[in-house]
């Protein structure tokens, strides 16, 4: 019996003496965050400029390099002529042949003129000859008309840059025909991407949120009042690889009206791309600066638990002691949580070994310094 009490007073001084398990807390920080959004968009030219074949025909030529830059007024196709050049010539033709008719006309109407003043012709020939004279006047404007017409047909078979751009993949070769489906008859593209265009959409919701946050005049047309507007230029662009555009963009226009089958408003921003990085069909995030939340309470997200639709952090009161504390949270940012209620600069809150830990436990707290792997923060 002496043996089982010696035995039980050794185990209860064990437990007693048990060593304070050293954890992990790093202290809740409080800074000024700006709060952003990001919205999957894709980038266009500035201007992109459809080549269209507006002559029908076989293709002659192709002069210019693909995937390179084109001068505005620079030649780029060429198509078979020579149907159109008889057409001019026949219209000529027919131009001359109406000048001689109005001619004619002319000198009859002023025969008859001096005829008609004695009496010596009737007045239904001198008004039939009238007549015929403004038939002619008709018949040659008909006819230039006509013939510029011819003209016009013709030129569109040197097919020219319309802007300074790029230019990408030829959809006709040459020797095919052109101009009539199921032919070819947008050719090419060209584009001006010295500056582009991003757009993207957002739900009702967040037009309403960003609207106000922005403070932006709209004006009827739809642009932005920019000296009104907060943060309209300054947008980010987020590419497909992760990194961050080095141009920040603004933001063009709004949308006329919210889409009733999507429920999203178009958003067009602008950035420039003096370098050429940015090629249109690319698809990259735009990121929206909203608001800066001032003094926001920022902790790692790890430190974050989530249990039907309540959060948590284990804060380290008085004494060293553990406790579950409810917070209510904002929106992420990298790998930080925005605190909006529940914690105070400073406080220690555990960021390792969370399985370790239940409220009520006293722990030896290890002050660290979170580093976090969000370049902006």
């Amino acid at each position: 019996m002496a043996g089982f009490l010696s035995f039980t007073s050794c185990k209860e001084k064990s437990a007693k003496t048990a060593p304070i398990p050293e954890i992990q807390v790093i202290k809740a920080a409080k800074k000024d965050v700006p709060l952003k959004r990001d919205f999957v968009g894709q980038i266009y030219g500035f201007q992109d400029i459809p080549i269209r074949a507006r002559a029908e025909g076989y293709l002659e030529g192709v002069h210019f390099e693909e995937g390179f830059p084109v001068k505005k007024g620079q030649l780029l196709y060429t198509i078979d002529a020579q149907p159109y050049i008889e057409a001019v010539a026949s219209k000529a033709s027919m131009v001359a042949e109406a000048q001689t008719y109005l001619v004619n006309a002319e000198n009859e109407l002023a025969r008859y003129k001096p005829l008609a003043e004695i009496n010596a012709v009737s007045k239904s020939d001198l008004d039939a000859a009238q007549a015929s004279r403004d038939a002619a006047v008709a018949s040659l404007e008909a006819a230039n008309a006509n013939l510029r017409m011819a003209e016009i047909n013709l030129s569109y078979t040197k097919i020219l840059s319309p802007i300074n751009g790029l230019i990408g993949k030829t959809e006709a070769r040459t020797g095919e025909f052109v101009g009539r489906e199921p032919n070819p008859v947008i050719l090419n593209v060209v584009s001006d991407i010295n500056k582009t265009r991003v757009e993207f959409f957002l739900t009702e919701a967040e037009y309403l949120t960003i609207a106000r946050e922005f403070n932006q005049t709209i004006s009827e047309d739809g642009t932005i009042d920019r000296k009104n507007a907060k943060n309209s230029n300054n947008l980010e662009l987020i590419l497909a690889d992760g990194t961050t555009y080095e141009e920040k963009g603004s933001v063009e226009f709004l949308g006329r009206a919210i889409d009733a089958n999507t429920g999203s408003i178009l958003v067009q921003a602008s950035f420039n791309n003096q370098k050429g990085l940015l090629r249109p069909g690319m698809y990259a995030k735009v990121r929206v600066e909203f608001e800066v939340a001032e003094g926001a309470i920022l902790v790692p997200q790890k430190c974050v638990t989530e249990l039907q639709g309540q959060y948590s952090v284990y804060v380290v009161e008085e004494g060293n002691v553990v406790k579950s504390r409810q917070v209510k949270i904002g929106g992420a940012l990298g790998d930080l949580q925005l605190i909006t209620e529940g914690l105070e600069e400073n406080e220690m809150i555990v960021i390792d070994g969370l399985q370790k830990v239940a409220t009520g436990m006293v722990i030896s707290p290890v002050v660290t310094e979170f580093k976090s792997q969000t370049p902006e923060n």
